[in-house]
């Protein structure tokens, strides 16, 4: 079958190197995809957010499936302008997309399903929010509502701090994003990041993983869209798997049917894992990244039969499979990031996949003389296999030293707290 993948970055790029290699894929296109996406599609402009123009691309192409890959597209409806057009889409309506477009939106789902989570307030009003500063204990978690580019996000110490935050996410500092803000309890745990798919009805579990939020090692320093992964999660043993998706995934896919809105594609849950068990901290509505980089490494199953099994409501009788190695990614960014990356910088991969890595593209581009450049803030994911955290580790970062990227940093700890682990068992 043909296939459109939609998007850009290192997630697409792992995407397209699974679906590949798929016995039923005829022709893989992908838009915009990057150099690294290039080596297994057919990269065409074409721009998401004009459904119109994707639709004919897809009739002229006689494209079988449309995999969505970043959040906006879902949030804006794309998936619901195939569907009308009758081309099958891997992802959520717009309806249900509003778990990840919605924080609020979540938090009331979660109330109205008995799913474990934080308490929160939701607000449109400064001096409400202010006010509802009083009813949690700092730090205080305090969240744009809407989609803000991964910055959303902040934790204040104190309440001054707080009061800050909140002045100036409803000063716009997010845009529409901010026009409402959740206050959250905070929770005391251990993070970790669990997958399911699901068809509205039929629900299979999807990985584990660990991912490293902040830019310096130690987990210290701003926040960014992720440094580095790991899958599996160890901490999430198969009897919290099975409280995750008994409390928390089925749970919410049985009130969204209910309600008349069913989820269809893959399900991220940010979970905090507290001393009474999983409770959900948010949810994504799409793939992870890099969390996606390392799941597919070690996915065994067809990916394009399970993404066009759920996309045509036939996910009943599928599984994930995957392999029982470890796999890690390190995620290469140019100098500057989270806050302005320095573009342009020279990339030689050399023999980085010699050793058996995998080296995915987020943010590359071939410059003027055809030579591979940065392109971005997050530029390269390295990934590596391996027995455990520390093997999978060990071999991440020697693919990463055999890489020349002067104007890149990276993290040297990625799966520091589980190599801890590993070391004491």
């Amino acid at each position: 079958m043909n296939v459109l993948l939609l998007g850009s970055g290192g997630r697409e790029h792992a995407l397209a190197w699974k679906l590949a290699q798929s016995p039923s894929l005829t022709r893989l296109y992908a838009a915009p995809g990057n150099p690294g996406i290039a080596q297994e599609a057919e990269c065409v402009a074409l721009d998401a957010g004009d459904h119109d123009a994707v639709v004919t691309f897809c009739r002229d192409r006689k494209i079988a499936l449309v995999v969505i890959g970043p959040e906006a597209p879902l949030v804006d409806g794309l998936a619901d302008s195939l569907r009308t057009a009758d081309i099958a889409a891997f992802g959520p309506s717009a309806a249900a997309a509003r778990l990840e477009g919605s924080k609020g939106f979540t938090k009331d789902l979660c109330a109205r399903a008995g799913i474990p989570t934080g308490d929160y307030v939701r607000t449109g009003d400064l001096e409400t929010a202010r006010a509802a500063l009083a009813r949690f204990e700092p730090p205080y978690v305090l969240k744009a509502d809407g989609l803000a580019a991964g910055k959303g996000v902040v934790i204040a110490e104190d309440i001054a701090q707080a009061e800050i935050v909140l002045a100036d996410m409803f000063g716009g500092l997010h845009g529409d994003a901010g026009a409402e803000v959740v206050i959250e309890q905070f929770l005391e745990g251990e993070e970790a990041s669990f997958f399911a798919i699901t068809d509205g009805e039929s629900v299979i579990p999807f990985g584990t993983a660990q991912d490293h939020k902040q830019v310096g090692e130690g987990d210290v320093g701003a926040n960014t869209g992720g440094m580095g992964a790991y899958s599996p999660a160890p901490v999430l043993t198969r009897a919290l798997q099975d409280r995750v998706m008994a409390e928390i995934i089925r749970p919410t896919v049985d009130t969204m049917r209910e309600e008349g809105m069913a989820y269809s594609g893959v399900l991220y849950a940010g979970l905090m894992l507290t001393a009474t068990g999983p409770q959900l901290i948010e949810y994504n509505c799409r793939f992870g990244d890099p969390e996606c980089q390392v799941l597919m490494t070690r996915l065994e199953t067809d990916l394009l039969a399970l993404m066009n099994a759920c996309a045509n409501g036939d996910l009943k009788g599928h599984e994930a499979r995957f392999a029982e190695t470890t796999a890690l990614t390190v995620v290469m960014a140019a100098k500057g990031y989270p806050g302005t990356p320095e573009k342009g910088g020279a990339i030689d991969l050399g023999a980085a996949e010699n050793g058996g890595a995998k080296v995915f593209h987020a943010g590359t581009k071939h410059g003027d003389d055809g030579a591979l450049v940065a392109n971005g803030g997050r530029v390269l994911n390295v990934t590596a296999t391996g027995a455990n955290v520390t093997e999978a580790q060990a071999k991440a970062y020697q693919a990463v030293d055999a890489i020349s990227f002067p104007s890149g940093f990276c993290r040297r700890d990625i799966g520091w707290k589980e190599v801890a682990r590993e070391q004491d068992r």
